[in-house]
């Protein structure tokens, strides 16, 4: 069995394909033109699909697919064995339950702090019981570039090019560069130490488009053992909608 999963997050869209559980295509695209989906009906015998979106305005690759697929709408009210209480449901993140929902099919019975280092940074926590309380939402690397530009009258934008090293900040340049970049490590080692505080045997699963950059500051750190990156958390989770 094929399944077609789309996450349509703020900056980027990712297509994936399951034949059951394995992850057989995968693409990252600017915006998904119905080319993309054309192709990948083309290659693969799909059967069903499901889409994540934190933008509106997909209704029409909904309708695309819905004609020639089975259709599996995916809410935040899905029940899928997580004992949710978060108190606002309408305003959780589709992309951050979908993560919930691979961390309880995939690491079964652990503690899992989930990082997603995207537009923005979230953190959710799921516990080894299968409940999930909420996290934090914080800017990301992009975000906090363009907000030191924006609120000050001289200081210039950046754009980071994903370079792994840590600049020292001899510049004005590369000042903001370390106050970003070294600010943001800073603050993921102490969401994991407050959760290693408050769980044993924590699990941390670092996902996003800065994930590698982020992994590679703490490979050297005392949380390094903990920590797994997983780019498809999202699309597993989205899957396991389909396979429920």
């Amino acid at each position: 069995m094929h399944n077609l999963v789309i996450d349509i997050g703020n900056t980027n869209s990712k297509l994936a394909v399951f034949n059951a559980r394995d992850l057989v295509h995968y693409q990252r695209v600017g915006e998904i033109g119905l080319n993309d989906l054309k192709e990948i009906l083309d290659a693969y015998p799909v059967q069903n699909f499901t889409i994540s979106s934190v933008r509106t305005g997909v209704d029409g690759l909904v309708d695309y697919l819905k004609d020639k697929l089975n259709y599996f709408p995916f809410s935040t009210k899905i029940n899928a064995g997580v004992i949710n209480n978060y108190q606002t449901l309408d305003t959780l993140g589709l992309d951050r339950w979908a993560k919930i929902i691979a961390a309880h099919k995939i690491y079964a019975e652990r503690n899992c702090l989930m990082i997603d280092a995207g537009t923005c940074i979230t953190y959710d926590v799921l516990t080894a019981k299968s409940e999930y309380f909420g996290g934090s939402i914080s800017p990301g690397i992009g975000m906090r570039f363009a907000a030191v530009h924006h609120y000050t009258g001289k200081l210039p934008l950046i754009k980071w090019d994903g370079a792994i090293n840590i600049p020292a900040g001899t510049n004005t340049e590369n000042a903001i560069k370390n106050g970003v970049l070294q600010g943001i490590v800073n603050e993921i080692a102490g969401f994991i130490a407050a959760e290693n505080n408050k769980n044993n045997n924590l699990l941390v699963l670092l996902t996003g488009g800065d994930a590698d950059f982020l992994m590679e500051q703490l490979k050297n750190s005392i949380f390094a053992s903990q920590i797994t990156v997983d780019p498809y958390l999202v699309l597993k989770g989205l899957n396991e909608v389909i396979t429920l």
